[in-house]
């Protein structure tokens, strides 16, 4: 039997987490809108169009932040176009996904929507075909409070009281050549500043994103963030990080270890923003923004058969499996423990599209929950409050010259709570004993032990029988949790202390 051994301390903390950290992402991008979160004529839709059962799923997850409209969308996208009565908006191409936008969600809509799951909007805007001056226009049209012809737009379709986003993304993945209006790195630095400084002349309390690269592979990766930072670190608040795993080679070993190259992705931009900041004599810390993560490989193929120019076809749709639950679960661990400087993400995406929450346009079920929804689930509601920094040995492989640990783990401190955390995952094809010390954290006792496990690896959940089941074989010996993780396990044990301050 393997063993692995952890330990925390209640004056290691690695950082603060931000709420927002489990954020989720939509865009007009197949059914991830339409016959997804927003069905008018579906029996269960509200009195906005939006689908309750969606919506109850949603809340489920305690999803603090959306990000919106996009994704590859936003680069083609004119927010005009979705205001004011709905048989007065235009339809149009979207070139990035080949179909057909009706404009009939749009900043309203996604307002109200937001409002209605309880969460923040992080508001993209396009900087690929367009650029200052829309930013700006739509910056006063949201945040400005009346008495200009945009603010009294906003009044005149309906929003009496300024929207107050506070989070702004500048425009999405611009070193991509697969975007509309993609960058050269100078390019997109320019752009950025110069729109940054005009947005906030707007509303100086709104908080930026820069794009970063879309993916560590790009040739331009490493370049293209300290290009970039040179020409806007003293404008934005975040730089962006985006990231898939997929698993195209079947090799579950390799899959699994998605979350050491994450970790390492995460470390090369925090070294690259430290060594910027140290090079400009800056006192602020420049903080990430993943906000763009998941497994992503499934509908590819399915997606190259779609002829162009359908309105909402389906598109991006991946059934996951429970190894997908695995990859997903380990990789919202690494962001947790990177909560220092890692301060916003967002899993693309969140309904149909590569997301944990399927619909069905009509019969019944009406909505199915995905495998990756569950550890998302869980960490997304209990990942609160500060990072302990686990100290861990695990037995590991080697892959790629990189150590690989079979067991994983994270641990969160909730002062609010007097709780902690433990997420453990356990990537071996095999039982696991643990130890885990709990050290200078009074009074422990445990709260729940949950298990999602004993899944065939390619299993899928159509048929909605995953569930997360009582950990048992878990129990406390003096300040240690001692127990057995079973084989391809995500585990959660929350304990109860008592408060340190």
């Amino acid at each position: 039997m393997l063993k692995a051994s952890f330990k925390i301390n209640s004056d290691n903390r690695i950082g603060k987490i931000d709420p927002r950290m489990w954020g989720s992402l939509t865009e007009q991008l197949g059914r991830g809108v339409y016959t997804g979160i927003y069905q008018p004529d579906h029996p269960l839709a509200d009195e906005n169009g939006f689908r309750k059962d969606v919506v109850s799923a949603i809340k489920k997850l305690n999803v603090p932040l959306i990000r919106y409209p996009g994704g590859n969308f936003v680069s083609g996208y004119n927010w005009e176009d979705g205001i004011g009565p709905k048989e007065e908006r235009p339809v149009k191409l979207d070139l990035a996904w080949k179909s057909i936008e009706t404009n009939q969600f749009g900043l309203h809509e996604f307002m109200k929507w937001c409002q209605t799951i309880g969460a923040q909007a992080d508001m993209a805007i396009n900087l690929g075909t367009r650029g200052i001056d829309s930013a700006r226009n739509l910056v006063e049209y949201c945040n400005f409070p009346k008495g200009t012809y945009l603010s009294d737009l906003r009044i005149k379709n309906g929003q009496t009281e300024p929207f107050n986003i506070k989070l702004w993304s500048l425009g999405n993945e611009m070193d991509g050549e697969w975007q509309i209006g993609h960058k050269t790195v100078t390019e997109y630095g320019r752009l950025a500043h110069e729109t940054a400084k005009a947005m906030k002349i707007v509303d100086p309390t709104i908080e930026l994103i820069a794009c970063g690269s879309s993916l560590h592979t790009m040739d331009t990766f490493g370049v293209w963030e300290e290009t970039i930072l040179d020409h806007i670190y003293d404008d934005v608040d975040y730089l962006s990080l985006h990231q898939y795993y997929d698993n195209d080679d079947h090799d579950i070993k390799k899959f699994l270890s998605s979350s050491v190259d994450l970790d390492s992705l995460i470390n090369d931009v925090i070294a690259i923003c430290d060594a910027v900041k140290a090079r400009k004599h800056q006192n602020k810390t420049m903080y990430l923004a993943m906000d763009e993560w998941n497994v992503w490989y499934h509908s590819k193929k399915a997606d190259d058969k779609q002829k162009p120019w359908q309105i909402a076809p389906p598109l991006l749709e991946d059934h996951y499996n429970f190894a997908d639950a695995l990859v997903v679960g380990s990789l919202a661990m690494v962001l947790m423990n990177h909560a220092d400087r890692v301060k916003i993400g967002c899993l693309a995406q969140l309904v149909n599209v590569i997301a944990p929450i399927m619909t069905n346009i009509s019969g019944t079920p009406t909505i199915w929950l995905q495998s990756i929804f569950y550890p998302f689930l869980q960490i997304s509601n209990y990942g609160q409050g500060e990072t302990l920094r686990v100290q861990s040995h695990s037995e590991s492989y080697s892959l790629e010259n990189r150590v690989v640990p079979y067991v994983e783990s994270s641990a969160a401190y909730n002062s609010a709570k007097n709780e902690i955390v433990l997420f453990i995952e356990n990537k071996a094809d095999k039982e696991v004993e643990i130890s885990y010390e709990i050290d200078d954290f009074p009074a422990i006792n445990i709260i729940e032990a949950t298990q999602f496990c004993g899944y065939d690896l390619e299993q899928t959940n159509e048929n909605q029988l995953m569930r997360i089941e009582e950990l048992k074989q878990v129990n406390l010996d003096s300040n240690r949790v001692v127990g057995k993780l079973e084989a391809y396990s995500w585990n959660m044990i929350r304990l109860s202390v008592k408060d340190k301050g």
